[in-house]
């Protein structure tokens, strides 16, 4: 009589070499399971020696910590969100880079999201990515930085968070820069070539960053002792189109102005495709200027004139106080981060009449 045999059972069935795992690394750093689970959770108060040697064993033995071990273990995602609806893809290129920078160092996985600011339900689709993926924190953009109902949520459902370049008082986690000062300083800079008719189009009105650009823009005409002409100062909203929009009605005026300040990089570029479309040569015949300097800056012809807000490295310093929260490993705070102007050939003196 036949008999069927039975299958092999599955722990028995070869599957090359078995997957180091937490305590083997425990045992070849010669160290407790809780210290090594310390070392990978990033936790404070670990002895640099012992760190290294909990490492270094990992490293031999190839071995990767579990992540789904490793939340549950620690009531932790891991993971940090990136919101943002900002029209310059240059600018959160920027960012998304310095974000994960931050989380790369730490551990961390980063999710980007995009918000759809102008929608009705943006505060509650935010409420949902929350509740369906647990993200430890979040790292806002502008114009989110600012957005009052989103934030107050935030808030209600405990999330931590940290802005980019936000209003003072909404946010005490993130990094900002004197763009007031520094569009001041660029205007003097503007000024001292001759330059008494300067035109600005501005950036979003729901961005925080156009009310502290245009207050600079203004500062810099006071302090030069020229009268500020509404006429000169046209809407934008950081768009490549909008700066052709604008450089339209101003180039239009009967006394057009010899320099124009964008609100950024992107519409500044608008700005010297329409003076190309009319014959005009930059900065022979108007000069431009912008603020970001993201790469678009250095990539155009002639080269781009503006303020150096160094985007990467405020998503950077805005990821690393927010993880520094969440891993209690310190108190996170808004940092001030320094400016340049980036004078370039797309400025040069008023060309006389």
């Amino acid at each position: 009589m036949l008999r069927r045999s039975k299958p092999p059972d599955a722990a028995a069935t070869p599957a090359g070499p078995a997957r180091p795992r937490m305590e083997d690394v425990a045992a070849a750093a010669g160290v407790s399971m809780k210290t090594v689970s310390r070392v990978f959770n990033r936790e404070p108060n670990v002895r640099e020696a012992t760190r290294r040697r909990v490492e270094e064993a990992a490293k031999r033995l190839n071995y990767l910590p579990n992540t789904s071990a490793r939340s549950l273990a620690a009531n932790r995602s891991y993971l940090v969100a990136l919101l943002y609806d900002n029209p310059s893809s240059n600018y959160i290129m920027e960012v998304i880079d310095g974000v994960l920078d931050a989380c790369r160092s730490a551990d961390y996985n980063l999710m980007l999201r995009p918000v759809d600011y102008a929608g009705a339900g943006h505060v509650e689709a935010v409420g949902q990515v929350i509740a369906q993926y647990r993200p430890d924190g979040l790292v806002l953009t502008p114009p989110l930085t600012d957005d009052g109902a989103l934030l107050e949520r935030l808030r209600h459902l405990g999330v931590r968070y940290a802005g980019l370049s936000a209003k003072p008082g909404n946010v005490r986690i993130g990094a900002v820069l004197d763009e007031r000062r520094a569009v001041a300083e660029m205007l003097a800079h503007v000024v001292a070539l001759g330059h008494r008719r300067i035109g600005h189009i501005t950036g979003h009105r729901d961005h925080g960053a156009r009310a502290w650009r245009l207050a600079g823009y203004r500062d810099g005409l006071r302090r030069a002792g020229i009268a500020y002409d509404p006429a000169l100062v046209v809407e934008g909203r950081h768009t490549f189109e909008s700066g052709v929009a604008g450089a339209r009605r101003l180039l239009d005026l009967a006394h057009p102005p010899s320099a124009i300040f964008a609100a950024n990089d992107d519409t500044a570029a608008g700005v010297i495709f329409e003076a190309s479309e009319r014959g005009l040569r930059v900065p022979d015949d108007l000069s431009v200027f912008g603020f970001d300097d993201t790469p678009l800056s250095r990539q155009i012809w002639p080269g781009l004139s503006t303020v150096r807000q160094p985007s990467r490295e405020m998503g950077r310093i805005a990821a690393e106080q927010l993880l520094r929260e969440i891993r209690g490993t310190g108190t996170g705070r808004v940092v001030r981060v320094p400016y340049q102007l980036q004078l370039r050939r797309s400025i040069g003196p008023r060309r006389r009449a």
